[in-house]
């Protein structure tokens, strides 16, 4: 996987894929109350890593991947993307981010059933502005990385769920981005499906892709180099291989 690097005239692109997060804190008003959703995290995610983050629901999880996601900004606190400052950054730079380092994964394939695979790779490139020979090739390639490139004019009623979120792994890749977020991305597949899906994961990652992944099932995290544990707001627990 080619890695987008800065340079002082780039203004969109991150030096690194690695993560550094600051005592982040998150709360907002929730009728008469305040709720606070992160509670002063501070974490490391280094370039290429692979980790996983468990808890209880209303621990925080989603909170925190929309941090790293920059679709949200702490109350307090700094969370770094390579050396983006997403507390600080500005909403144009933040969007170009999102667009081209990012990429987002979730437990709904969120493809559109009318189009085909390629076409729905082919829509996640819409916002970069790339040549159409470009954008052909990036498909193309996205798709046999994901061991799809066979089923490219399929649309999705005719793929299985796993092959589903393939394609869906294969639009969030296709833009190469220097981070993928997985939020619960096995969710709704079988046992046989969701190995399917950490098999093609684990390869993206072994290429220096940095994974996130959000996941209730222990079988997805111990696939992953860290497994990390968010309750109450708070980093419990962190499991290294």
């Amino acid at each position: 996987m080619t890695m987008t690097t800065a340079s002082p005239t780039d203004a969109t692109a991150v030096d690194a894929a690695g993560y550094h997060l600051e005592n982040v804190t998150r709360t907002y008003r929730q009728r008469e109350r305040m709720v606070t959703a992160l509670a002063g995290i501070d974490l490391e995610i280094a370039a290429g890593d692979f980790v996983t983050i468990q808890g209880p629901t209303g621990g925080g999880k989603s909170t925190l991947l929309q941090m790293l996601g920059a679709l949200d900004r702490p109350t307090s606190g700094s969370v770094r993307l390579g050396d983006l400052d997403i507390a600080q950054a500005s909403n144009g730079r933040l969007s170009r981010i999102r667009a081209g380092e990012i990429g987002f994964v979730f437990q709904g394939f969120n493809l559109i059933p009318t189009l085909t695979a390629a076409e729905n790779v082919d829509m996640g490139l819409e916002p970069l502005g790339l040549a159409r020979d470009e954008r052909k090739r990036r498909v193309h390639e996205a798709l046999g990385r994901v061991g799809l490139a066979e089923r490219h004019d399929h649309r999705p009623g005719e793929l299985s769920g796993g092959q589903q979120q393939r394609v869906a792994i294969a639009r969030a890749v296709a833009k190469q981005p220097t981070v993928l977020l997985a939020d619960e991305p096995t969710g709704n597949l079988d046992e046989h499906m969701r190995d399917e899906i950490l098999d093609v994961l684990d390869a993206l990652n072994a290429e220096g892709l940095t994974l996130v992944v959000v996941t209730h099932d222990s079988a997805v995290a111990r696939r992953a180099r860290r497994r990390l544990r968010l309750a109450d707001g708070r980093i419990t627990e962190i499991t290294h291989k």
